[in-house]
């Protein structure tokens, strides 16, 4: 299913009734937010080292107090491990969940690489620079496949993780390919993947993401800023193809919003926040309703 931000309704009836499913969509995962976000459970949270194929990976956990429950992989965006990252995995531990949030650039430097993305400068090349060595080393070929097989490994190994359901990932801006290509890894294993304005899920390169469609089995759900949206309008046609085409369809989301609009530390861009707590809970309460639906036992 695709959906577009909601506009005034339209004289079409196809896209009346596109609009009017958007907006019954919001209006259904809001109301499941404002439920979830009153049944918050105490986390505890830890640092710890896992060991994978390529070294070891510095990792906070977080998980309910008491109980076994389903567990998610975080993969962060291009600023990596950081108080901001640590806070939507504590936020969804809360949630009943155990919840990993890795390092995903160990190869190169323990975190945090940067203690919060806010200063950051998307006009000065050379802070994109300084970012691409890092990226780098988690999008080489097989890297990812390689951490999220160690994770999987973790989380399955924690007495407060429930091995009969499946597990979840989830990521950002860089961490949205990161997504596809764990639960095309590990399909038997991933239930839900989600992907929050996910940077590079459809190229013309024979590696793209949306080609890795046909070996996943997860649960799918893509949320793309309406910026990124603007730029390569033809990306969510592309995608939705591909998982339609693998019978496994994904859910595909505009939102009315700017590239990494779901962190909180995110920059201001043009002058203006990139991040839009509105738009951020929407995605949330998204989330949640698909680790619901899906996290199930395998």
């Amino acid at each position: 299913m695709t959906a577009h931000p909601v506009e005034p309704p339209s004289d079409r009836p196809d896209q009346g009734r596109r609009e009017f499913v958007a907006a019954s969509l919001a209006t259904g995962l809001a109301g499941i937010g404002g439920t979830a976000a009153a049944a918050a459970l105490p986390v505890t949270e830890a640092d710890v080292t896992i060991p994978t194929p390529d070294g070891h990976s510095d990792a906070a956990y977080f998980h309910p107090a008491a109980g076994r429950h389903a567990g998610v992989i975080v993969w962060t965006d291009a600023f990596g491990l950081r108080p901001s990252m640590r806070g939507i995995g504590r936020r969804l531990a809360a949630q009943g969940y155990a919840v990993l949030v890795p390092n995903p650039f160990y190869r190169v430097a323990k975190s945090p690489v940067v203690e919060s993305a806010a200063n950051f400068d998307f006009s000065d090349p050379k802070a994109f620079g300084r970012l691409r060595p890092l990226m780098a080393s988690v999008g080489a070929a097989g890297a990812a496949e390689r951490d999220a097989q160690a994770y999987a490994a973790f989380l399955d190994a924690q007495t407060q993780v429930d091995p009969t359901r499946r597990l979840g990932v989830q990521g950002y801006c860089m961490g949205g390919p990161l997504v596809v290509r764990t639960a095309a890894a590990l399909p038997a294993r991933i239930g839900a993947g989600a992907s929050f304005h996910g940077g590079g899920l459809v190229t013309d390169k024979p590696d793209s993401p949306h080609r890795l469609a046909p070996r996943i089995k997860a649960r799918m759900y893509f949320g793309i800023a309406a910026s990124d949206d603007e730029r390569q309008p033809e990306a969510k046609d592309e995608l939705e193809e591909a998982f339609q085409a693998a019978r496994n369809p994904a859910t595909i989301v505009v939102y009315p919003a700017h590239h990494g609009w779901c962190v909180p530390d995110m920059p201001r861009e043009g002058g203006k926040p990139i991040y839009d707590a509105v738009q951020a809970e929407r995605a949330w309460a998204a989330l949640l309703a698909l680790y619901r639906g899906a996290l199930t036992p395998a």
